[in-house]
């Protein structure tokens, strides 16, 4: 695709602010070269204008992006019996897209989220608008025609910044949640639990700083929805601590923010501490330590916000790199939604299929360049293991260059995982009840035809 992006006019017409697609299946063969392109426009205004383009596209082609609250706001009457997988894509991501949506339509997966963290993306260099494009082209590459759901995660309170000046970091998040939003992000979870007090004698007065920073940033969320849309908002509790997340916390923080939150809808989920890590624990051989989680906390709490407050049920973080046999537990025990990251990282950078001389290209880099993040009694293997994630955005275009030969194996792997995972969680064949509680709402968003060529 030409950077003049004259050739746009073979794809589509452009009538009085209406894309008309020409052809379907040449638009998907196109979709490649087309987010490459826009990933790597040099000039911002193009590189925006094109972003809106291909979302625009995406949604004539079916893929809409939507809040998963009606499926949510269903679990929190009944729960279907299965377990949400909220994906974190943090290089290779069209690649990455691609490979599960191609799993999805396979096992007819519909309850399926694209997400990422606050701190995603700085270190991976994705703004909201940039991953949710990907995202949506990947689905229009791939022919998939239903609601796609993208989530903020952890979109966070970072406790040293609140401490020392908490307008500013207050006012940070709130713009992160604008910018997400407009980015057609319906879906948004807040945690505040990092700003959690335990100086004070009582749950709830230890809680409070986080019930109400929620309260007010789920207040904004539903000022700024757009019209039709009720995005799914979720809380948090339990991140500051070692100790587990117990029922009293979770009715505590849940008792706090409904007599706080002034609005017509509140939470629909309550993500809380069960004994794991985000990206697991490595040891100083490399190997991952064993994570005991506690399961029998995720049952009790589900089921109490779901009972007494109609929520979907728990969230669980820090999840992909536990064992196989770990997974199918989710469901199990009432579990509405799990965060999924690293170990899918993980497959990328250890694949056999990855030369070893661009591995090591990659970790030249994030060895010079972040030298200054490692700790003290750190070994080689756990710096690498812990700072690895860092070498997908400055390297983004080697990523997005590695010739198909090398890519589609890895992405083989991938998919093998991420079938592995629908079939564990529980949601093959959920396309039918998304479709039943989930009803997409297009929201236009205007571009600048001229600057396309169009």
């Amino acid at each position: 695709m030409s950077n003049n992006y004259s050739d746009l006019k073979s794809l589509v017409e452009y009538k009085e602010g209406n894309l008309v697609i020409k052809d379907k299946n040449i638009l998907r063969k196109s979709m490649d070269s087309l987010i490459y392109s826009a990933v790597f426009e040099s000039e911002d205004d193009k590189r925006t204008n094109l972003f809106l383009f291909i979302k625009e596209l995406a949604k004539e082609c079916g893929a809409i992006p939507s809040s998963i609250q009606g499926l949510y706001e269903q679990m929190g009457k009944h729960y279907p019996g299965f377990t949400v997988p909220a994906i974190n894509i943090r290089g290779l991501t069209y690649d990455v897209a691609k490979a599960i949506f191609r799993k999805a339509i396979e096992m007819n997966v519909g309850a399926l989220i694209f997400e990422i963290a606050r701190s995603e993306i700085g270190y991976t260099k994705q703004r909201p608008l940039e991953y949710s494009t990907v995202i949506a082209a990947a689905a229009v590459a791939e022919g998939f025609e239903q609601p796609i759901f993208i989530q903020g995660d952890h979109f966070q309170l970072v406790r040293k910044h609140y401490l020392k000046e908490p307008d500013g970091e207050f006012n940070y998040v709130k713009n992160l949640i604008s910018e997400a939003i407009e980015a057609e992000f319906y879906n948004i979870d807040i945690d505040a639990s990092t700003v959690v007090d335990l100086s004070k004698d009582s749950i709830k007065e230890q809680q409070r700083p986080n019930f109400e920073n929620t309260a007010t940033l789920a207040e904004y969320i539903r000022k700024i929805q757009p019209t039709g849309i009720e995005i799914s908002i979720g809380g948090e509790i339990g991140e500051i601590g070692s100790k587990n997340s117990t029922p009293e916390e979770a009715k505590a923080f849940l008792d706090g923010f409904n007599e706080t939150f002034k609005g017509s809808k509140g939470l629909s989920k309550l993500s809380i501490q069960t004994g794991t890590s985000h990206g697991g624990v490595c040891l100083p051989d490399g190997t991952l330590a064993d994570v005991k989680i506690d399961f029998e906390a995720l049952r009790i709490i589900s089921d109490l916000v779901r009972n007494q407050y109609g929520l979907s049920g728990c969230v669980q973080h820090g999840a992909s790199t536990l064992p196989e046999d770990a997974f199918d537990m989710f469901p199990k025990t009432g579990t509405s939604e799990v965060h999924l990251a690293t170990g899918f990282q993980n497959i990328i950078y250890d694949s056999i299929h990855l030369p070893e001389e661009f591995r090591w290209q990659v970790y030249s880099f994030i060895k010079e360049e972040y030298a200054n993040e490692r700790k003290e009694n750190q070994s080689d293997e756990q710096f690498i293991y812990s700072i690895r994630k860092k070498g997908f955005g400055p390297l983004k275009k080697k990523w997005w260059d590695l010739p198909d030969s090398i890519k589609n194996p890895i992405m083989k792997e991938l998919e093998a995982k991420f079938a592995l995972l629908f079939e564990k969680l529980n949601v093959i064949n959920t396309k039918d009840i998304v479709k039943q509680t989930v009803k997409p709402v297009l929201v236009k968003k205007t571009f600048d035809a001229n600057k396309l060529g169009l």
